[in-house]
């Protein structure tokens, strides 16, 4: 029997870093890989010159950037290319969701992960904010099929649109424990678990002015690693507390051994996503068994199952923050609560399994 071919569309494509789109399209190439044949669209900015297969998925780039205005056009092209020749349609993002009744014509199977409200995300002008939730509404309609990667998104996907979704999360278990070395601990000044920790990308939406105003109170080092440089946003805050010794603001690191290094020996994970559903870099925090800070909304809530510690603003997170200094905060407690989790909900041969399912 053929082998159905599946493009994979909206993404910077492969290699993927540590986001969690990359680490979706890592499991999902090299665990269904002989089941079916991947496409991957990938933005020229992002692809490495003379690749042209990885994990055995073959890449269509695209000489567009992924993100930005241009994450539309991105999304345009890689969509009408994909719908002339392969049989499944996985589009992460919603972007370019406007032409999906044109693809429909194409009789090819259109499968949607929206990866939360991006039109509420705080980086974007009331204009774009508009358009970003019309093609959230055309691309929920119009797709064969809606993936929710959070029970609350899925309620609210069932409540605005009037769709049923698949609930399908992020694994964790790809982010693993590894021993702190002298050098590191020298580099660095830290010790195993006398720190915090967080690494995301620098935007409004993830709190990072919060988070770091709580820190300028407070003697704790903070290891904050994100792309600083992409935003006046992240540049500002760089240039504003860059004076500040208890804060180690550091540039991305995609060397998977030295991040998880780092991560996995903090004392605690500061989450401080506001918009989105099930994040990755928190499901991973859960999978090392990392006592969780996390900024409370629904979506942190439903992903934690409660059982996280939360903060609202900056007082409340320096307040945390000292009862961690002073040690009142109950980190082992916290953290096996945040592992059972993990095990339970957030591996990836189950996430996988999900997705194969929707394929088939």
């Amino acid at each position: 029997m053929k082998r159905k071919t599946i493009a994979i569309i909206g993404t910077n494509g492969l290699p993927g870093r540590y986001g969690g789109w990359d680490q979706l399209m890592n499991n999902l190439t090299t665990k269904l890989r002989g089941k079916y044949h991947f496409i991957v669209y990938t933005s020229s900015f992002n692809a490495v010159e003379g690749i042209k297969e990885v994990n055995g998925a073959k890449l269509v780039i695209i000489k567009l950037k992924a993100n930005g205005w241009q994450s539309v056009p991105y999304d345009g092209i890689s969509l009408l290319h994909a719908a002339f020749k392969y049989d499944i349609l996985l589009v992460l993002g919603t972007s370019g969701c406007v032409i999906l009744p044109l693809i429909r014509l194409f009789s090819k199977k259109i499968i949607l992960n929206p990866d939360g409200a991006e039109w509420k995300r705080g980086k974007w002008n009331p204009v774009v904010q508009r358009f970003l939730k019309l093609s959230e509404r055309i691309g929920i309609k119009f797709a064969h099929s809606v993936i929710a990667d959070n029970k609350v998104f899925q309620d609210h996907i069932l409540k605005e649109y009037n769709k049923a979704s698949f609930l399908i999360e992020y694994g964790g278990d790809n982010a693993v424990s590894v021993e702190l070395t002298e050098n590191t601990c020298r580099k660095y000044e830290i010790q195993k678990g006398n720190y915090a920790f967080k690494v995301c990308r620098i935007e409004p939406e993830n709190n990072i002015d919060l988070i770091l105003e709580a820190f300028s109170c407070c003697k704790s080092k903070i290891l904050l690693i994100g792309n600083w440089n992409f935003s006046d946003y992240g540049r500002k805050l760089r240039k504003k507390y860059s004076g500040f010794e208890n804060m180690l603001l550091l540039d991305p690191i995609y060397e998977q051994v030295t991040l998880d290094e780092l991560r996995s020996n903090c004392g605690i994970y500061v989450h401080g996503h506001s918009v989105g559903g099930t994040n990755p870099s928190l499901v991973e925090a859960m999978t090392l068994g990392l006592c969780c800070l996390v900024y409370d909304v629904d979506y942190n809530r439903e992903t934690t199952e409660n059982k996280a510690i939360y903060f609202r603003n900056s007082e409340e997170l320096k307040k945390l923050v000292n009862d961690f200094e002073n040690g009142v905060l109950d980190n082992q407690y916290v953290g096996q609560k945040m592992t059972e989790i993990a095990k339970k909900r957030y591996k990836w041969s189950v996430i996988v399994d999900k997705y194969n399912q929707l394929f088939k």
